[in-house]
């Protein structure tokens, strides 16, 4: 062999083999790159997403209503949920077919509820509660024929309470009050999504249910689950529990609330099957009826006792889903509006009960003394009313009612004479240089007339009292409807005793009659009393909220107290006849009210009494539309109201109530199996199983 300094080097080779070589290794390389940047980036992507950790919110067991003693107007029962994974759907289809068999729905039911967007693709989806033992039992001992079935606990809005045998017997004590909940809508979940709101969550659609929806709703607990690249859960990492909502203690008194739906109710359907032979200009009719309310507040602090509308309904027919037949019952027109509280959004003309604030102008601006006589003919014609066809007619008092004489302001409440009140009417209207051109309105207003009255219920209406200000802003809003904006003696003659467009709600005169009732403070009333944890801590009690005073000068007071007295125990009085033999402690005032309405028709009928006349600590306020006279028609309810609570006062509040029957194991006494349905127009609102338990 050859000596290795005697072979010929050749590094240019080497050098060309080495080059060629590293170049293949970073060509191979640099084809690595770009196949994982450009060709495999969306698939490294998704996995990263895929693999990511989700949050899933756990619901809180919403709190409980409770009335004044401690007793539960709305709680939450436990139920049995039979949910379905939509893993398993994907894995066996064949389950959706023998789960709807086994509950006997169809299919399409179960499919709608999986491909239903509201309900957490991290969570099983909810098919059907209250389902019966023998299927629960059934599922349960056949797993292999359901998988991704479970049935676990639930909780749901549950009525405890009910309503005494009678008319009123369909409905729910104060169930216009209460309100109900559903699942939350679009609109909804847009205004509330900030606060953690999520798509399915419940949430309340009314009454105390929306107005106190924060406090009630509680704290939503967090479930972290890992989620793999299929899109499955694929574990949990942590939970954090959700913290139950708070209570809401009512100013309610469910026994006199019980009183006042009874008794309201039954004079409505008596109404209906009575005949008026005067009626319709003699041809006789009977009284259409078609609603009213009742409201029993304490005039020194605003306290809401009762609230009573009719036509009424049971909240229950939400719980599981409202079905298309109920949805249509509730919102038929020969159902006269049973969701209206006409308590609050009722507008109604109130006829003689606003001589309350006409009296109260004419005294307390010194258009008319305490001792000071009219003589009531009977008749009034309008001073300087050009005769155009027919429309300066001599005004008469009521039908069947003469002249009452040398009358002064309290006689004049007393016997209701409106010939004494169609006079200040027009002398308001003369002296306007002096008074103003609004001075029986702005004493109105200052009753609460014409304005919300800060009642903490949603859906307040505010009235309207007549007056040119008010004719020239209906006829920009209606040319056609209001044509009229001029305004002559005969307007405010006829709004001094409360027709021509005046109109009101329960609760505003309801609120006046308590503010002249404790001597001239206007409070808010308040149908919530506090706020309390579910073991009864107090977290806030609501107090009372002075809004305004009226001027009520001791002589002004005694003399329109004496007028109000008067109507019911003075044997002249308008509703001396109805209330004749009760006997309240501390004896019952009020003023009668009777409205013109539609011809044809029967006028809206009105009672408002407080009592004890002295330092009084009940108002009572119902109307009636299209009933009669206010003496014969609204009054007896009143007085049915009052003899309750001649034997039953209401008791303090109770701020550590017992909590019995707070929450409640097992299903409602009242539901039937119900599943949520997409037609429904309303669902229910559950509560996850996951959590916290029931509050109590």
């Amino acid at each position: 062999m050859d000596a290795p300094d005697s072979s010929e080097a050749r590094p240019g080779l080497r050098l060309r083999a080495i080059t060629m070589v590293m170049v293949a290794l970073f060509a191979v390389l640099g084809l690595r790159l770009w196949a994982l940047t450009a060709l495999q980036a969306p698939a490294a992507a998704q996995v990263v997403s895929s693999t990511s950790v989700r949050d899933v919110p756990i619901l809180p067991t919403r709190g409980t209503i409770l009335d004044r003693a401690g007793q539960s107007l709305v709680n939450n029962v436990t139920v049995e949920e039979v949910t379905l994974s939509r893993d398993a759907v994907k894995g066996d289809p064949r389950v959706v077919g023998t789960l709807a068999a086994a509950l006997g729905i169809p299919t399409s039911q179960i499919t709608d509820a999986i491909n239903n967007s509201r309900y957490s693709i991290y969570q099983p989806v909810p098919i059907a509660n209250n389902v019966p033992l023998p299927v629960i039992l059934s599922i349960e001992e056949h797993p292999s024929e359901f998988p991704g079935v479970e049935v676990t606990p639930s909780t749901e809005r549950n009525y405890p309470q009910g309503e005494p045998p009678g008319a009123a017997q369909g409905g729910y004590p104060a169930a216009q009050v209460l309100g109900f909940v559903t699942t939350i809508n679009a609109t909804e979940l847009a205004d509330r999504s900030k606060q953690g709101y999520q798509a399915g969550d419940p949430f309340g659609q009314s009454g105390l249910e929306y107005q106190y929806e924060t406090p009630l709703r509680g704290t939503p607990g967090q479930r972290l689950v890992s989620v793999d690249a299929s899109g499955s859960v694929a574990g949990t990492l942590k939970t954090t529990p959700a913290v139950a909502g708070d209570d809401v203690v009512t100013n309610l008194d469910t026994g006199l609330q019980q009183a006042a739906d009874s008794a309201l109710a039954n004079q409505i359907q008596a109404l209906r099957h009575s005949f008026d032979p005067k009626c319709n200009s003699g041809a006789g009719c009977s009284p259409g009826a078609t609603g009213g309310a009742v409201v029993v507040m304490n005039p020194q602090n605003g306290a809401v006792y009762a609230m009573s509308s009719y036509p009424s309904y049971n909240p229950s027919v939400w719980v599981g889903g409202l079905s298309v037949a109920e949805n249509n019952v509730l919102n038929s027109p020969s159902s006269h509006e049973p969701l209206l509280n006409r308590a609050i959004d009722g507008l109604y003309p109130p006829g003689s009960t606003f001589k309350l604030e006409t009296a109260t102008a004419a005294l307390d601006d010194g258009l008319w003394g305490v001792n000071q006589y009219y003589d009531d003919l009977g008749t009034f014609k309008i001073p300087g009313c050009a005769n155009t066809q027919g429309s300066c007619a001599p005004l008469h008092n009521s039908e069947g009612d003469g002249g009452f004489g040398e009358i002064n302001v309290s006689t004049a409440l007393t016997v209701s004479s409106d010939d004494f009140f169609y006079n200040l009417g027009a002398q308001f209207y003369d002296a306007q240089s002096r008074f103003g051109p609004m001075p029986i309105q702005n004493t109105a207003l200052q009753y609460s007339l014409g304005r919300t009255t800060g009642i903490d219920l949603p859906g307040e209406a505010a009235g309207r009292v007549a007056s040119q200000q008010e004719r020239q802003q209906l006829h920009k809003l209606s040319p056609r409807g209001f044509p009229n904006t001029f305004w002559y003696t005969g307007d405010n003659v006829q709004m001094a005793f409360g027709q021509s467009d005046t109109v009101v709600t329960p609760i505003e005169q309801a609120v006046a009659y308590a503010t002249f009732a404790n001597g001239g403070t206007r409070y808010a009333p308040q149908v919530a009393a506090a706020i309390v944890t579910p073991a009864g801590k107090l977290v806030r009690r609501i107090q009372p909220q002075v809004l305004g005073h009226v001027s009520l000068p001791p002589d002004v007071y005694q003399a329109m107290l004496a007028g109000f007295t008067g109507v019911v125990n003075n044997p002249n009085g308008t509703a001396y006849g109805t209330f004749k033999g009760l006997n309240f402690p501390g004896g019952i005032a009020g003023k009668t009210g009777t409205a013109d309405a539609v011809g044809g028709q029967e006028p809206t009928a009105w009672f408002a009494g407080f009592a004890p006349t002295q330092k009084a600590q009940y108002v009572v306020v119902c109307v009636i539309d299209q009933a009669g006279y206010g003496a014969t028609a609204a009054a007896p309810v009143v007085r049915d109201i009052y003899s309750y609570l001649a034997a039953h006062p209401v008791a303090p509040v109770a701020l550590a109530p017992a909590r019995s029957g707070a929450s409640v194991a097992g299903p409602a006494p009242t539901t039937t199996t119900t599943v949520p349905s997409s037609t429904s127009s309303a669902s229910s609102a559950s509560t996850s199983p996951t959590s916290t338990s029931p509050a109590g």
